[in-house]
């Protein structure tokens, strides 16, 4: 039954493509995956639990092996699958709007960070001029609290040799006013921006309907405050 019905659905990706939703495509990515088993409720579970197709691009590993149906060497294969293509939109980053263009550059951060069900930190390596020389995605552990590790952070450096940073992460609910931890994350990466000798120009914060940016509120003036009394209250 389940070779029958392979067959129809691979023939339905030849002829209509366009038609497939998203649950039925990730049915047929799983058909390599999964060999002998319908993998059409294996689908349905993982678009349940991550919510959409980039969310579900975001997650790691262990995220998705946790998944009922899906397991450790299926888990694998979805994340090389999905790490192609990020290398792939890497590869394109030209398409981006400068980080300069502030309408532009953010209505692109929306599209891409609004939805996900996990929290995500982008990093944008630029040029002198705010042109995009590279990005990277990372998915934040610790919801409510964006971070990353000083030997992440260096890698990037050494990767995409920026000569200014520009920092964005989703909130997954609320405001997009920075709390304290964001402002705390903010001013450490202010520290790794300045020991690598280069600008931190932007932290855009995208909430589910609005936006926030450190460098058109003046953020970056308060948070010189905070480093000379960090028992100031916060704003």
């Amino acid at each position: 039954m389940h070779e029958g019905h392979r067959q129809r659905m691979l023939e339905r990706l030849e002829a209509h493509e366009d038609s497939l939703q998203d649950h039925e495509l990730l049915e047929i990515l799983l058909f390599n995956a999964i060999p002998r088993k319908n993998t059409n409720e294996i689908a349905h579970n993982l678009l349940t639990k991550f919510g959409s197709f980039s969310a579900l691009a975001r997650a790691d590993l262990t995220s998705l092996a946790s998944v009922e149906g899906v397991g450790r060497n299926t888990a694998a294969y979805l994340r090389c699958v999905f790490l192609s293509i990020e290398r792939i939109r890497l590869e394109s980053v030209t398409t981006f709007p400068s980080a300069r263009n502030y309408a532009a550059f953010s209505a692109l951060l929306g599209e891409q960070l609004r939805g996900l069900k996990q929290e995500c930190i982008e990093l944008f390596a630029t040029d002198k001029d705010g042109n995009i020389l590279g990005v990277e995605s990372y998915t934040s552990h610790e919801q409510g609290r964006a971070q990353l590790e000083p030997r992440v952070v260096s890698k990037f450096f050494a990767t995409h040799d920026p000569k200014a940073l520009v920092i964005a992460h989703n909130h997954l609910s609320g405001s997009a006013t920075p709390s304290h931890s964001d402002d705390i994350f903010t001013m450490k990466m202010q520290a790794a921006c300045a020991f690598h000798g280069i600008p931190l120009y932007d932290h855009i914060i995208v909430a589910p309907d609005e936006m926030y940016s450190y460098h058109a509120c003046s953020r970056f003036d308060y948070l010189k405050t905070l480093r000379e009394d960090p028992l100031s209250p916060q704003k």
